[in-house]
């Protein structure tokens, strides 16, 4: 079975992580595949909105910690991809109906989203403070949502979909059933717009934004000057083998 499936209607395409038994871990395969769909998706004439959601009880926990470990380097493999998506180079949108936990990459998948719909279950978490031992503030959040909160974020605390809607990250909170009827209803009125109104606005929208990968270099960047990466690698180790980490700091 293949960890992202793709369903067809008519100008929508549904785009699903399909890895629930690791919480649709951002794992190579699962890369290639996103990357090989959102290609699609952006060179398709047909298609003109696609949904992206998750299979079972998470959206998307982020990075692959365990195979990350068992590689024995952090982050993404050296052979990922060029993914459109996230380097802000999807010219369609994406409305992200988030149905679970949507954690460090998964959470930079929602905003990287053009409009994101949530049910109560789902749940934010920025993990780079636990993960990657410096905040992401600059993934998003101080742009657009008030400091408190944007500290919060940064410093791993969850923020429910109650609360992201409340703070405006949410555009739309329902419940389970309707998550998916509702991206569709959002996806409909996308459709009814001019073709041309609708690319622009997207593009703009794209351009206001923080460049994702060239955040996540300087991110690398700095944890390497400061000779972070064995406590990296500690936090990727224990959480594959479940135990507690044993960071020496610095």
């Amino acid at each position: 079975m293949s960890v992202v499936s793709i369903e067809r209607h008519d100008s929508v395409m549904v785009v699903r992580m399909n890895r629930p038994e690791r919480l649709n871990a951002l794992g190579r395969e699962m890369l290639f595949d996103l990357a090989a769909t959102w290609e699609e998706y952006q060179n398709s004439p047909e298609l003109k909105v696609a949904i992206l959601t998750g299979t079972g009880k998470a959206f998307c926990a982020g990075e692959d910690l365990k195979e990350a470990a068992e590689r024995g380097t952090p982050g993404f493999p050296p052979d990922a991809p060029h993914d459109i998506f996230w380097r802000g180079e999807l010219m369609k949108p994406v409305i992200a109906a988030v149905n679970g936990w949507a954690m460090g990459g998964g959470y930079i998948l929602a905003y990287c989203s053009d409009l994101r719909v949530a049910c109560p279950e789902a749940v934010f978490e920025i993990s780079e403070a636990r993960h990657w031992l410096l905040g992401a503030y600059k993934f998003g959040f101080t742009e657009s949502l008030p400091y408190a909160i944007s500290t919060e974020l940064a410093l791993g605390f969850p923020l429910s979909a109650e609360r992201a809607h409340q703070v405006g990250f949410v555009n739309r909170l329902v419940s389970k059933e309707e998550l998916l009827p509702e991206a569709f209803r959002m996806a409909d009125h996308l459709l009814s717009l001019p073709p041309a109104s609708l690319v622009n606005t997207v593009q703009v929208s794209k351009m206001l934004r923080p460049r994702i990968p060239a955040e996540i270099d300087a991110l690398g960047e700095k944890l390497r000057s400061n000779g972070a990466v064995e406590d990296i690698m500690e936090s990727r180790r224990a959480f594959s083998e479940k135990r507690k980490p044993n960071f020496k700091g610095f």
